[in-house]
């Protein structure tokens, strides 16, 4: 397929300034980065989070008189999926020391961890094991571990780039375990980017004062999740997988402990009662949500369900207005839209350009300021480039990699890249990449403390379902750290709050029940019913012809 000639002709531009901005780059001369005064103007105007519309106040629970964006306090304020009086929870079809939800890096690592403190674990996966935002992270993973950086450093780099918004004693916690989480990692199997003498390659990021991104090539995630889903199949005896199975329900006994979960089985549609000592959240965040109607970054199951589920168990959020969207998302070809061009490109030398082949903004702000300096050129300054779908992208000029570090550099660095726009005849090395802002990461989430505990005694939580960390804007590799540090010590804790001898009583939904009659005399009108597991992608037209009206209520698969 290839670009079109109109977009050819476009590219032509960005050719033609190349010889200039390789120049510059070669005298390590940069456009400027902005003020903190004009980041925060350019935020303010542009950037999705901060615009007024589409929003909507939360009326029951925890966060009561918080504003977020509608699509978010409608699941929030949502209805259980089961009713509660018609539920038998004397019938438990499995029981296990730990339960953790959702299979990602997070919940893998968890249940590693709690494991090898002498758990029995059961991980829930609503997809694959592994299915999960962690296989879909790509540029690397930041820890303070090479000279002349220190967790000081990545702890100010942190609240700095989360604008002083983080949580301190989270942003501490990932800082000082970020060492040991790479030497963990390492010690799986994991296969970082190394240089001849064996030394780690590590690259600066947005936000990062220090050189301490490390990675595998282009495809950091899936290589963190290959050495952890690997490590917990080696733990069968200890470990028990179950893949379609999201939870849709958290159990609390008659004390008011966290004891375990309700499971769908998404092939047959039968429910199941797990009975657990603790519980791990780790159910990531919430792309498919599809917030202001940006395409999205995530997986197909990121649809908040953690957060709806611990929300009704009465566990409050922080910074769940905030979300992130990722500069360079790709905006063409159509098939590869929700792409994410990892900030490595950038870290490497390529400029982001307008329609005129000119640059406009220092390549490695954070990424919140970075997406609004390209919502403003494209939008309000009217230099975008339209494709023939009608979205607009801004070029990311890739083949400037090749001039600043040598022939076969793009496909060295970013393998899965080049075959990725290979297979629809664009060849990154040598043309460059049509990119827009699109939704990548949830900010917020649940509230925990460092060691993973929420308030509900029995619940912790790990990944992007906590909230704190990164305040209101995440640094690129923080979230692939915030993965394993969280689930690492959600696992630890867990395990040594069994210890200590945890009696489960019995199993109750009186907290839905509680919950339901709050939004009954909150007067909140059709309410949704959450979690709502997949998204739904139907057009109107596959909808009316779905039939479901001539069928008999309750029908299987309906």
């Amino acid at each position: 397929m290839g670009y079109t000639p109109e977009l050819q002709e476009l590219i032509k531009r960005v050719e033609a300034t190349r010889p200039e901005r390789v120049a510059m780059a070669r005298r390590n001369e940069h456009y400027p980065a902005l003020t903190m005064a004009e980041r925060d103007t350019v935020l303010s105007k542009h950037h999705p989070d901060y615009q007024a519309d589409a929003k909507l106040k939360v009326e029951v629970g925890p966060n009561k008189g918080d504003v977020f964006q509608e699509g978010v306090t409608r699941l929030l304020q949502s209805k259980s999926i089961v009713r509660p009086g018609l539920v038998d929870l004397t019938k438990v079809d499995l029981e296990t020391d730990v339960l953790v939800i959702g299979g990602g890096g997070a919940g893998t690592s968890a249940a590693i961890m709690a494991a090898d403190g002498g758990c029995k674990v059961i991980v829930a996966n609503k997809l694959r094991h592994g299915d999960s935002n962690t296989i879909m992270a790509e540029g690397g993973i930041q820890a303070a571990s090479q000279e002349c950086d220190s967790p000081y450093y990545h702890y100010l780099d942190t609240i700095g780039g989360g604008h002083f918004t983080n949580q301190r004693d989270l942003v501490a916690a990932l800082a000082k375990d970020a060492p040991l989480s790479i030497a963990w990692l390492e010690s799986l199997g994991m296969m970082f980017n190394k240089y001849d003498d064996g030394r780690t390659v590590v690259r600066h990021c947005g936000g990062s004062s220090r050189k301490r991104l490390q990675s595998s090539g282009d495809m950091t995630g899936a290589e963190i999740m290959r050495v952890v889903r690997d490590e917990a199949r080696n733990r069968a005896d200890m470990i028990t997988v179950l893949e379609f199975a999201p939870a849709i329900e958290l159990l609390l006994d008659s004390d008011g402990k966290c004891a375990g979960a309700i499971l769908f089985n998404m092939e047959t549609k039968e429910f199941s009662v797990v009975k657990a000592k603790a519980v791990v959240m780790a159910t990531g965040g919430f792309g498919r949500l599809h917030v202001k109607g940006f395409a999205t970054t995530n997986h197909y199951g990121a649809t908040m369900d953690g957060v709806v589920m611990a929300y009704r168990a009465g566990i409050g959020n922080k910074s769940l207005h905030s979300t992130q969207y990722h500069p360079t998302g790709v905006a063409y070809p159509e098939q590869n839209v929700g792409l994410l061009i990892t900030e490595k490109v950038r870290g490497l030398g390529a400029h982001v350009l307008n329609v005129d082949g000119e640059q406009f903004c220092f390549p490695l702000e954070p990424r919140d300021v970075e997406s609004a300096e390209l919502i403003q050129e494209a939008m309000e300054k009217g230099k975008g480039i339209m494709t023939p779908t009608g979205r607009v992208g801004l070029w990311l000029d890739s083949p400037m990699i090749e001039e600043l570090h040598g022939p076969g550099s793009v496909r060295k660095e970013l393998p899965a890249k080049f075959i990725q726009f290979e297979r629809h005849g664009i060849d990154i090395s040598k043309e460059p990449m049509l990119v827009y802002p699109t939704l990548h990461y949830q900010n917020g989430g649940i509230n925990v403390n460092g060691d993973s505990e929420t308030q509900l005694p029995g619940l912790y939580g790990a990944g992007e379902v906590i909230g704190g960390v990164h305040g209101e804007n995440r640094l690129m590799g923080n979230s692939l750290q915030d993965i394993i540090t969280f689930g690492r010590r959600a696992g630890i804790n867990a395990a040594k709050y069994i210890q200590g001898g945890v009696e489960v009583k019995d199993l109750s939904l009186d907290h839905v029940v509680k919950f339901e009659k709050e939004l009954e005399e909150a007067g909140v009108e059709n309410p949704a019913v959450a979690p709502i597991i997949l998204p739904d992608y139907s057009t109107d037209e596959v909808a009316e012809n779905r039939w479901s009206k001539a069928l008999t209520e309750g029908t299987p698969g309906v």
